[in-house]
């Protein structure tokens, strides 16, 4: 039986197989790099522009309460009270206790963004952390989303689009079209009885 040509003889492998495989090697790098600096196949994102922000305070009460105040204005924002509002609860306390660890002041507020694109994102400033809610599914935004102050008319405009308008109140009240069914209702995920 004769061998394949471009199989090994005696312990060698073909020329033929080495060139073919540096020119494949050589064309997948000159088209990644071509891919590249042309941004061929490339999507690019604007990102995103802060329509709303609120500078958030955290006061504790002697009651295990949390007051959420505006730090700008000194309006009660909301209170969490013990075992209600548990997201908020942890990830506030998440961010108080890396401000200690640091050994960083509490008067600093947080801030609390929404942005044209319907994030919401809190952030500090002092330590540089930041937790995009978005993440956290519909019910954790929500519960961030509704302290933001809905007088805004900035945010009136805003219909996020990184989640179902109906789960977050004060964000986007339109109606769905046709064109747009609801994601989290009954009735859009499995159409309208006639």
């Amino acid at each position: 039986m004769n061998p394949h040509p471009l199989a090994r003889t005696a312990g060698r492998t073909s020329r033929g197989l080495v060139a073919g495989v540096g020119l494949l090697v050589a064309f997948v790098v000159l088209a990644i790099t071509v891919g590249r600096v042309e941004s061929v196949g490339l999507t690019r994102m604007e990102p995103a522009r802060p329509v709303q922000s609120l500078a958030l305070r955290v006061d504790d009460a002697a009651d295990g309460s949390i007051a959420l105040r505006d730090a700008e204005r000194g309006d009660l924002v909301a209170t969490v009270r013990p075992g209600e509002d548990n997201f908020i609860r942890a990830t506030l306390r998440g961010f108080a206790q890396g401000r200690l660890r640091a050994g960083l002041s509490r008067g600093v507020p947080f801030r609390l963004t929404r942005f044209d694109d319907g994030s919401l994102r809190l952030e500090d400033s002092l330590t540089g952390r930041s937790v995009d809610f978005g993440a956290f599914g519909p019910s954790n935004y929500a519960a961030f989303a509704r302290l933001m102050p809905a007088e805004s008319r900035l945010a009136q405009d805003v219909c996020p689009t990184a989640l179902p308008s109906d789960s977050i109140p004060g964000s986007c009240d339109r109606a769905p079209t046709n064109a747009e069914p609801s994601r989290n209702s009954a009735k859009g995920a499995k159409g309208a009885a006639p």
